[in-house]
Protein backbone atom coordinates (compact mmCIF):
# COMPACT_ATOMS: atom_id res chain seq x y z
CA UNK A 1 0.00 0.00 0.00
CA UNK A 2 1.25 3.49 -0.84
CA UNK A 3 1.80 6.12 1.85
CA UNK A 4 -1.52 7.05 3.48
CA UNK A 5 -2.76 10.19 5.22
CA UNK A 6 -5.90 8.70 6.72
CA UNK A 7 -7.81 5.47 7.17
CA UNK A 8 -11.15 4.16 8.38
CA UNK A 9 -12.40 0.60 8.87
CA UNK A 10 -15.67 -1.12 9.58
CA UNK A 11 -16.69 -4.70 10.23
CA UNK A 12 -19.01 -6.13 7.61
CA UNK A 13 -19.50 -9.45 9.36
CA UNK A 14 -18.17 -10.80 12.64
CA UNK A 15 -18.22 -14.57 13.04
CA UNK A 16 -16.68 -16.73 15.72
CA UNK A 17 -13.34 -17.28 14.00
CA UNK A 18 -13.51 -15.03 10.94
CA UNK A 19 -14.08 -11.32 10.54
CA UNK A 20 -14.91 -9.52 7.29
CA UNK A 21 -13.82 -5.90 7.10
CA UNK A 22 -13.83 -2.95 4.73
CA UNK A 23 -11.30 -0.18 4.95
CA UNK A 24 -10.83 3.21 3.33
CA UNK A 25 -7.33 4.54 2.75
CA UNK A 26 -6.58 8.12 1.75
CA UNK A 27 -3.51 8.21 -0.47
CA UNK A 28 -2.04 11.70 -1.03
CA UNK A 29 -0.59 12.83 -4.37
CA UNK A 30 1.66 15.80 -5.04
CA UNK A 31 0.23 16.68 -8.45
CA UNK A 32 -3.44 15.68 -8.11
CA UNK A 33 -6.22 15.26 -5.56
CA UNK A 34 -5.93 12.66 -2.83
CA UNK A 35 -7.09 9.21 -3.88
CA UNK A 36 -9.36 6.95 -1.83
CA UNK A 37 -8.57 3.24 -1.91
CA UNK A 38 -10.92 0.50 -0.76
CA UNK A 39 -9.64 -2.60 0.96
CA UNK A 40 -11.88 -5.61 1.46
CA UNK A 41 -10.69 -8.58 3.45
CA UNK A 42 -11.76 -11.71 5.25
CA UNK A 43 -9.43 -12.55 8.14
CA UNK A 44 -8.87 -15.23 10.73
CA UNK A 45 -9.93 -13.46 13.89
CA UNK A 46 -7.13 -12.90 16.42
CA UNK A 47 -7.69 -14.40 19.86
CA UNK A 48 -7.56 -11.00 21.51
CA UNK A 49 -9.82 -9.34 18.90
CA UNK A 50 -11.60 -6.36 20.47
CA UNK A 51 -11.44 -3.41 18.06
CA UNK A 52 -12.82 -2.72 14.61
CA UNK A 53 -10.39 0.13 14.03
CA UNK A 54 -7.18 -1.85 13.85
CA UNK A 55 -5.46 -0.88 10.61
CA UNK A 56 -3.87 -4.20 9.74
CA UNK A 57 -4.73 -7.80 10.45
CA UNK A 58 -1.93 -10.28 9.93
CA UNK A 59 -3.80 -13.41 8.90
CA UNK A 60 -5.99 -12.74 5.82
CA UNK A 61 -8.02 -15.57 4.31
CA UNK A 62 -8.60 -13.32 1.29
CA UNK A 63 -7.94 -9.67 0.59
CA UNK A 64 -8.60 -7.20 -2.24
CA UNK A 65 -7.55 -3.59 -2.63
CA UNK A 66 -9.21 -1.31 -5.19
CA UNK A 67 -7.43 1.81 -6.43
CA UNK A 68 -9.22 5.14 -6.48
CA UNK A 69 -10.39 4.68 -10.07
CA UNK A 70 -11.58 1.12 -9.46
CA UNK A 71 -13.36 2.17 -6.27
CA UNK A 72 -15.09 5.08 -8.03
CA UNK A 73 -16.26 2.80 -10.85
CA UNK A 74 -17.58 0.31 -8.30
CA UNK A 75 -19.58 3.06 -6.56
CA UNK A 76 -21.10 4.11 -9.90
CA UNK A 77 -21.95 0.52 -10.75
CA UNK A 78 -23.72 -0.03 -7.44
CA UNK A 79 -25.59 3.27 -7.58
CA UNK A 80 -26.87 2.61 -11.09
CA UNK A 81 -27.63 -1.09 -10.84
CA UNK A 82 -28.34 -2.22 -7.29
CA UNK A 83 -31.98 -1.16 -6.92
CA UNK A 84 -33.08 -2.13 -10.47
CA UNK A 85 -31.29 -5.47 -10.17
CA UNK A 86 -32.79 -6.08 -6.73
CA UNK A 87 -36.27 -5.51 -8.14
CA UNK A 88 -35.65 -8.01 -10.94
CA UNK A 89 -34.75 -5.64 -13.78
CA UNK A 90 -32.03 -7.19 -15.93
CA UNK A 91 -31.49 -4.21 -18.25
CA UNK A 92 -32.42 -0.56 -18.01
CA UNK A 93 -31.45 2.87 -19.33
CA UNK A 94 -30.27 5.34 -16.65
CA UNK A 95 -31.82 8.69 -17.58
CA UNK A 96 -29.39 10.63 -15.39
CA UNK A 97 -26.53 9.60 -17.72
CA UNK A 98 -28.20 9.05 -21.11
CA UNK A 99 -25.05 9.38 -23.24
CA UNK A 100 -22.96 6.70 -21.58
CA UNK A 101 -21.68 4.02 -23.97
CA UNK A 102 -23.61 1.39 -22.03
CA UNK A 103 -26.84 3.19 -22.95
CA UNK A 104 -25.97 2.84 -26.63
CA UNK A 105 -25.51 -0.90 -26.10
CA UNK A 106 -28.90 -1.16 -24.38
CA UNK A 107 -30.69 0.76 -27.15
CA UNK A 108 -28.95 -1.35 -29.78
CA UNK A 109 -30.11 -4.56 -28.09
CA UNK A 110 -33.64 -3.19 -27.85
CA UNK A 111 -33.79 -2.24 -31.52
CA UNK A 112 -32.24 -5.55 -32.60
CA UNK A 113 -34.97 -7.71 -31.11
CA UNK A 114 -36.05 -10.52 -33.43
CA UNK A 115 -39.58 -9.23 -34.01
CA UNK A 116 -38.62 -6.07 -35.90
CA UNK A 117 -42.14 -5.38 -37.16
CA UNK A 118 -43.56 -5.52 -33.64
CA UNK A 119 -40.85 -3.12 -32.47
CA UNK A 120 -41.58 -0.76 -35.37
CA UNK A 121 -45.31 -0.86 -34.67
CA UNK A 122 -44.65 -0.13 -31.00
CA UNK A 123 -42.43 2.88 -31.76
CA UNK A 124 -44.94 4.33 -34.22
CA UNK A 125 -48.04 3.64 -32.12
CA UNK A 126 -46.57 5.26 -29.03
CA UNK A 127 -44.91 8.15 -30.87
CA UNK A 128 -41.58 7.26 -29.24
CA UNK A 129 -39.34 8.98 -31.79
CA UNK A 130 -39.93 12.75 -32.14
CA UNK A 131 -40.36 14.06 -35.66
CA UNK A 132 -37.18 16.16 -35.60
CA UNK A 133 -35.16 13.18 -34.36
CA UNK A 134 -36.64 11.00 -37.10
CA UNK A 135 -35.60 13.57 -39.71
CA UNK A 136 -32.15 13.83 -38.16
CA UNK A 137 -31.66 10.06 -38.24
CA UNK A 138 -32.70 9.90 -41.90
CA UNK A 139 -30.32 12.76 -42.74
CA UNK A 140 -27.46 11.07 -40.89
CA UNK A 141 -28.12 7.80 -42.72
CA UNK A 142 -28.01 9.55 -46.07
CA UNK A 143 -24.85 11.43 -45.12
CA UNK A 144 -23.17 8.10 -44.34
CA UNK A 145 -24.36 6.81 -47.71
CA UNK A 146 -22.65 9.73 -49.46
CA UNK A 147 -19.43 9.03 -47.56
CA UNK A 148 -19.67 5.40 -48.62
CA UNK A 149 -20.29 6.44 -52.24
CA UNK A 150 -17.17 8.63 -52.17
CA UNK A 151 -15.11 5.78 -50.78
CA UNK A 152 -16.44 3.36 -53.39
CA UNK A 153 -15.41 5.73 -56.18
CA UNK A 154 -11.80 5.23 -55.10
CA UNK A 155 -12.07 1.47 -55.58
CA UNK A 156 -12.31 -0.69 -58.68
CA UNK A 157 -15.56 -2.40 -57.70
CA UNK A 158 -17.61 -4.84 -59.72
CA UNK A 159 -20.97 -3.72 -61.05
CA UNK A 160 -22.99 -5.75 -58.54
CA UNK A 161 -21.49 -3.69 -55.68
CA UNK A 162 -22.90 -0.54 -57.26
CA UNK A 163 -26.24 -2.22 -57.94
CA UNK A 164 -26.52 -3.09 -54.27
CA UNK A 165 -25.65 0.46 -53.18
CA UNK A 166 -28.20 2.05 -55.53
CA UNK A 167 -30.87 -0.41 -54.44
CA UNK A 168 -30.41 0.67 -50.82
CA UNK A 169 -30.02 4.36 -51.68
CA UNK A 170 -32.41 4.90 -54.59
CA UNK A 171 -33.16 8.38 -53.18
CA UNK A 172 -30.01 9.66 -54.94
CA UNK A 173 -31.80 9.22 -58.27
CA UNK A 174 -34.03 12.13 -57.32
CA UNK A 175 -37.77 12.63 -57.15
CA UNK A 176 -38.38 11.11 -60.59
CA UNK A 177 -38.57 7.70 -58.95
CA UNK A 178 -40.58 6.57 -55.96
CA UNK A 179 -39.81 2.86 -55.76
CA UNK A 180 -37.40 0.17 -56.91
CA UNK A 181 -39.42 -2.76 -58.23
CA UNK A 182 -38.57 -6.28 -57.13
CA UNK A 183 -38.57 -7.48 -60.74
CA UNK A 184 -35.54 -6.86 -62.99
CA UNK A 185 -36.19 -9.26 -65.84
CA UNK A 186 -37.70 -7.74 -68.98
CA UNK A 187 -37.76 -10.96 -70.98
CA UNK A 188 -35.68 -14.11 -71.26
CA UNK A 189 -32.86 -12.25 -73.04
CA UNK A 190 -32.82 -8.91 -71.20
CA UNK A 191 -32.30 -8.21 -67.51
CA UNK A 192 -32.04 -4.59 -66.43
CA UNK A 193 -30.24 -3.29 -63.38
CA UNK A 194 -33.46 -1.74 -62.04
CA UNK A 195 -37.05 -1.40 -63.10
CA UNK A 196 -38.48 1.62 -61.29
CA UNK A 197 -41.84 3.14 -60.57
CA UNK A 198 -41.69 6.81 -61.50
CA UNK A 199 -43.43 9.63 -59.64
CA UNK A 200 -46.33 9.53 -62.13
CA UNK A 201 -46.90 5.83 -61.44
CA UNK A 202 -45.43 4.39 -64.64
CA UNK A 203 -42.50 2.07 -65.24
CA UNK A 204 -39.01 3.35 -66.08
CA UNK A 205 -35.54 1.80 -66.28
CA UNK A 206 -32.22 2.52 -64.57
CA UNK A 207 -29.05 1.03 -66.02
CA UNK A 208 -25.68 1.27 -64.24
CA UNK A 209 -22.20 0.80 -65.65
CA UNK A 210 -19.32 0.69 -63.20
CA UNK A 211 -17.29 3.94 -63.10
CA UNK A 212 -13.98 2.11 -63.42
CA UNK A 213 -12.97 -0.98 -65.36
CA UNK A 214 -11.52 0.85 -68.35
CA UNK A 215 -14.81 2.12 -69.79
CA UNK A 216 -14.30 5.42 -71.61
CA UNK A 217 -16.77 8.28 -72.01
CA UNK A 218 -15.14 10.35 -74.77
CA UNK A 219 -13.04 9.37 -77.73
CA UNK A 220 -9.36 10.16 -77.18
CA UNK A 221 -9.25 12.43 -80.24
CA UNK A 222 -11.57 15.22 -81.34
CA UNK A 223 -13.69 15.04 -84.47
CA UNK A 224 -13.71 18.39 -86.28
CA UNK A 225 -12.85 19.99 -82.96
CA UNK A 226 -15.71 18.27 -81.12
CA UNK A 227 -15.80 15.70 -78.34
CA UNK A 228 -17.66 12.58 -79.43
CA UNK A 229 -18.84 9.57 -77.38
CA UNK A 230 -16.48 6.63 -77.02
CA UNK A 231 -17.57 3.29 -78.45
CA UNK A 232 -17.90 2.00 -74.86
CA UNK A 233 -20.55 4.62 -74.19
CA UNK A 234 -22.28 3.94 -77.51
CA UNK A 235 -22.57 0.26 -76.53
CA UNK A 236 -24.12 1.21 -73.19
CA UNK A 237 -26.57 3.59 -74.89
CA UNK A 238 -27.49 0.87 -77.38
CA UNK A 239 -28.13 -1.59 -74.57
CA UNK A 240 -30.32 0.94 -72.75
CA UNK A 241 -32.26 1.62 -75.96
CA UNK A 242 -32.85 -2.11 -76.42
CA UNK A 243 -34.21 -2.31 -72.88
CA UNK A 244 -36.62 0.53 -73.63
CA UNK A 245 -37.76 -1.21 -76.80
CA UNK A 246 -38.23 -4.59 -75.11
CA UNK A 247 -40.14 -3.06 -72.19
CA UNK A 248 -42.50 -1.38 -74.66
CA UNK A 249 -43.03 -4.72 -76.35
CA UNK A 250 -44.03 -6.21 -72.99
CA UNK A 251 -46.40 -3.33 -72.19
CA UNK A 252 -49.51 -5.30 -73.15
CA UNK A 253 -48.35 -8.54 -71.55
CA UNK A 254 -50.50 -9.49 -68.58
CA UNK A 255 -47.71 -11.68 -67.19
CA UNK A 256 -45.22 -8.80 -67.33
CA UNK A 257 -47.80 -6.51 -65.71
CA UNK A 258 -48.13 -8.98 -62.83
CA UNK A 259 -44.36 -9.44 -62.50
CA UNK A 260 -43.79 -5.70 -62.09
CA UNK A 261 -46.44 -5.45 -59.40
CA UNK A 262 -49.14 -3.83 -61.48
CA UNK A 263 -47.04 -0.83 -62.54
CA UNK A 264 -48.18 0.28 -65.99
CA UNK A 265 -45.83 0.80 -68.92
CA UNK A 266 -46.35 3.81 -71.19
CA UNK A 267 -43.46 5.40 -73.06
CA UNK A 268 -40.76 4.15 -70.68
CA UNK A 269 -37.60 6.16 -70.12
CA UNK A 270 -34.16 4.99 -69.10
CA UNK A 271 -31.57 6.65 -66.88
CA UNK A 272 -28.06 5.47 -67.75
CA UNK A 273 -25.42 6.01 -65.06
CA UNK A 274 -22.04 5.80 -66.72
CA UNK A 275 -18.46 6.95 -66.15
CA UNK A 276 -16.86 9.89 -64.36
CA UNK A 277 -16.99 13.63 -65.06
CA UNK A 278 -14.95 15.06 -62.19
CA UNK A 279 -12.06 15.97 -64.50
CA UNK A 280 -14.04 17.30 -67.47
CA UNK A 281 -13.21 20.64 -69.00
CA UNK A 282 -15.85 23.16 -70.07
CA UNK A 283 -15.92 21.86 -73.66
CA UNK A 284 -16.64 18.33 -72.45
CA UNK A 285 -19.41 19.62 -70.21
CA UNK A 286 -20.96 21.40 -73.19
CA UNK A 287 -20.63 18.27 -75.33
CA UNK A 288 -22.36 16.26 -72.61
CA UNK A 289 -25.25 18.73 -72.55
CA UNK A 290 -25.65 18.44 -76.31
CA UNK A 291 -25.40 14.64 -76.19
CA UNK A 292 -28.10 14.35 -73.54
CA UNK A 293 -30.44 16.70 -75.40
CA UNK A 294 -30.39 14.41 -78.44
CA UNK A 295 -32.34 11.66 -76.63
CA UNK A 296 -36.01 12.03 -75.74
CA UNK A 297 -36.37 8.82 -73.69
CA UNK A 298 -32.83 8.41 -72.33
CA UNK A 299 -30.95 10.45 -69.72
CA UNK A 300 -27.23 9.94 -69.16
CA UNK A 301 -25.67 10.74 -65.80
CA UNK A 302 -22.13 10.20 -64.58
CA UNK A 303 -21.37 8.93 -61.10
CA UNK A 304 -20.15 12.42 -60.23
CA UNK A 305 -23.50 13.87 -61.31
CA UNK A 306 -25.21 11.39 -58.99
CA UNK A 307 -22.89 12.44 -56.16
CA UNK A 308 -23.59 16.14 -56.72
CA UNK A 309 -27.33 15.49 -56.81
CA UNK A 310 -27.14 13.57 -53.53
CA UNK A 311 -25.22 16.40 -51.87
CA UNK A 312 -27.77 18.95 -53.07
CA UNK A 313 -30.63 16.84 -51.73
CA UNK A 314 -28.96 16.96 -48.31
CA UNK A 315 -28.08 20.64 -48.63
CA UNK A 316 -24.33 19.96 -48.68
CA UNK A 317 -23.77 22.11 -51.78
Amino acid sequence: MAKVSGQKFTVLKDKKTVVTRAGLWKVPHNTSDDEIYLELGRYNKPKDWTSTEVAELDDPKSELTLTGEEFSNLISFIQENYEPFKSGTKAFIPLDNPYDISVADQIRQLLNLDDRQRMLDFLIKNDVIPRDLEIGLAHAKRSRAIDEFNAMLELDLAEHNWQKWFEINSWVLGTDFVKVLDERTIDTANISDFLMQSYDGFLDIVEIKRPEGGLKFWQSSLDHGNYIPHSDLIKAITQASIYIYEVEREADSHKFFERVGGVRTIKPRCTLIYGRSNSWNSEQQEAFRILNSSYHNLTIMTFDHVLERAKRILGQN
